[in-house]
């Protein structure tokens, strides 16, 4: 039996297409927000039986070792330091050679490229049907209250959290996911 870590984020959906595609795993979910694991819960029913949920952050986790772990739409929150912290915490619980896929906000932020981006992200949001005026305080608040980082960056961050063979696998617009190995 495989046993795999998981920011809980989002309710539970990641784990529970994880527990469907994967019926011989456990998991561990962990998330700080009291409400997301109860919509966790909610959203895992059944599956909820193979599924461990912790309230807290990567130290309150259990110890492992894992056989694999996702971070997904978590890590753009922290600063360096704190981004580095984690991932080397996520991949202390890993068995050696296991796979670490960690996917978040990552674009380019050379000087002008950071406003250029958000503006994008700000259009696009007008052109899928947003109201302008909140696609605008949406790009004023990921400006001043998320930790975007080149794709460069955030994959030096994973390599120095010790994850190997650091590899982008996925990119959309401003999203960009990144596969490494303990």
């Amino acid at each position: 039996m495989r046993r795999c870590w998981c920011s809980a984020r989002g309710g539970g959906l990641e784990l529970k297409a994880l527990a469907e595609a994967y019926p011989g795993w456990t998991f561990v979910g962990v998330d700080p927000a009291e409400q997301m694991l109860r919509l966790a819960e909610r959203t895992l029913g059944p599956l909820g039986t193979r599924i461990e949920l912790v309230q807290g952050y990567i130290e309150d986790a259990p110890p492992g070792p894992f056989d694999a772990a996702t971070c997904l739409l978590t890590l753009h929150f922290l600063d360096a330091a704190e981004r580095r912290r984690t991932a080397s915490n996520i991949h202390r619980r890993l068995r050696r050679g296991a796979p670490f896929v960690a996917a978040h906000g990552s674009f380019p932020q050379e000087a002008g490229q950071r406003a250029l981006w958000l503006s994008r992200y700000a259009a696009f949001a007008v052109a899928s049907g947003v109201d302008p005026e909140q696609a605008d305080k949406a790009r004023t608040a990921v400006d001043a209250s998320v930790n975007m980082f080149s794709p460069e960056r955030d994959e030096t961050l994973l390599r120095e959290a010790g994850f190997s063979d650091v590899n982008l696998f996925y990119a959309a617009f401003t999203w960009r996911g990144w596969i490494g190995y303990a």
